[in-house]
């Protein structure tokens, strides 16, 4: 397994590496995947321009998303998801859990900030991935009383991005 630790950061290529979030240090646990193999359906699901939104225990949100799209044709999808439910909720402890599938086409977080949930997954299966920024590019002095500024980037080249598919905690 190839794990790399910088002051607020830990990226892995196995789900352990989300584990590390729970260490003072780390601010993003990144868990590097190859979804190639869900292409085909995340390349249909685009075009239904499909946003869902559910809440709940992980069966619910199962029963929801299976309601909204279709099982036999998106397994693949709904497996994943349904992984990924499972490793957050193991992680995080949550007894309920909100998820959005969306097909985004603007930018849903305009600004580096911090986030008002205690924890949060993140994965895009089509697109660029999530932008982050280590620590020493961090400048928490221009942060606001609401965690926003646009001055919060010290080197605008040393902005991170996780590649399309990993599963991000935050």
């Amino acid at each position: 397994m190839k794990t790399t630790s910088i002051k607020n950061w830990e990226i892995g290529e196995t789900s352990k590496a989300l584990e590390s979030i729970h260490q003072q240090e780390v601010n993003i646990a990144i868990y590097e995947r190859d979804t190639s193999k869900l292409k085909d359906e995340i390349d249909s699901l685009l075009e239904q321009n499909i946003e869902l939104r559910a809440k709940g225990d992980i069966d619910t949100i199962l029963r929801e998303i299976t309601q909204a799209i279709k099982p036999e044709k998106y397994s693949l999808i709904i497996q994943d998801i349904k992984e990924l439910l499972h490793l957050f909720q193991e992680i995080s402890q949550a007894k309920s859990i909100r998820l959005l599938l969306a097909t985004v086409n603007v930018n849903m977080c305009r600004k580096f900030h911090t986030d008002v949930n205690d924890m949060r997954m993140l994965c895009t299966y089509s697109g660029p991935g999530t932008l982050w920024l280590k620590e020493d590019n961090i400048n928490r002095d221009a942060m606001d009383a609401a965690g926003l500024n646009e001055n919060i980037v010290r080197d605008q080249h040393k902005i991170q991005q996780v590649d399309t598919g990993a599963a991000i905690l935050l």
